[in-house]
This record gives structure tokens, C-alpha cells and sequence, in this order.
């Protein structure tokens, strides 16, 4: 039997309909790649502390946010800048001196490293935040103070943990 041209036509038709349509993942995963480095750069402005299970910082109802900048770390047995350990915390408290050496040492390698100051800066000096574990001793604390404002960083502040005020009704 001889097909008629409205067949053929049709068969044509339905042939060129069976083939299932594909995405293309290749522009997907280009959108999905800008995006990710989009948000690993705007993280960056978020204004946390290094987090560190060994130190738990004291509370406080202060207004202001930490700021970016050098951090020294003191848990129960070390003291650490930026993941690095300095020294411990049992040869400071018996170390008589009020001074620091080792942290004194990396503290003025870390100013040298942060280049020099503006004229405004030469007045504050450098901004450092200490995050002290708040079962350590006051006296340890006093000679990572007076270190940090000998080496060139008296701008101190101490890290806590933000205490919600309830508010009386």
C-alpha cells in the first residue's frame, strides 16, 4: 500500500519529536561557580572572632562590634597570634618580667609587616584584640597589655561575648 504524503508528513513530524530534549550543564555550573566566588568574597565583611573550644570569653553588654584586625589568642596553656603559638601561659606567670619577649618579638615583626602608619594612626597606634579565657589570671593579662602597648600596639581591646539586655516591661 502506498503512503500518502499527510503519513509521511506525520511520521517526519513524530520522529523529529521523539528525541528528548537535554540541558546544557556547562552554563548552569559557570552560574554556579561565579555565584560561590561571588559569596567567598562578600564573606569576608562579617564581624567574627576566631573561634577557639579551648577559651570561653567573658560576657559583657557592650554596643560595639569587634573590628578586623590582629588577635592574640590565651586559652589555659597557650597564647596564640593568628594560629600561631607564641609561648605557653605557665612559663609567663613564672617569668618575673612585665614584658612579654617572645610576643613582644612577634609583635613588632607584625607591625613591620603591616607597613607604616598615617599621621591619624601614629596618634591611636595599631588596633590589636586580645581573647583571653575568662578563668585566666588578671596578672597574666596585665603583662599581655603592657606587651602588646610596648610593641607598638596600644590600641587594645578585649573580646566578649554579647549579653542580651532584657528589657523591663
Amino acid at each position: 500500500m502506498k503512503e500518502s504524503r499527510r503519513t509521511r508528513r506525520m511520521q517526519r513530524h513524530h520522529k523529529r519529536n521523539k528525541t528528548k530534549a537535554s540541558l546544557n550543564l556547562v552554563s548552569l555550573m559557570d552560574i554556579f561557580t561565579i555565584l560561590v566566588f561571588f559569596l567567598l568574597v562578600n564573606s569576608s565583611d562579617t564581624q567574627q572572632l576566631p573561634n577557639a573550644k579551648t577559651i570561653s570569653l567573658p560576657t559583657s553588654t557592650a554596643d560595639s562590634f569587634p573590628q578586623e584586625n590582629l588577635t592574640i589568642m590565651i586559652s589555659q596553656q597557650d597564647i596564640i597570634i593568628q594560629g600561631m603559638k607564641i609561648t605557653t601561659v605557665s612559663s609567663i606567670l613564672k617569668d618575673e618580667n612585665r614584658i612579654i619577649n617572645k610576643l613582644k618579638k612577634e609583635l613588632e615583626y607584625r607591625a613591620r609587616k603591616q607597613g607604616p602608619l598615617s599621621k591619624a594612626e601614629k596618634k591611636l597606634g595599631r588596633p590589636i584584640t586580645i581573647m583571653g579565657d575568662r578563668s585566666i589570671p588578671y596578672e597574666l593579662l596585665k603583662k599581655i597589655m603592657i606587651t602588646c602597648s610596648q610593641s607598638g600596639f596600644p590600641r587594645i581591646s578585649l573580646a566578649v561575648i554579647r549579653k542580651n539586655e532584657e528589657k523591663p516591661t
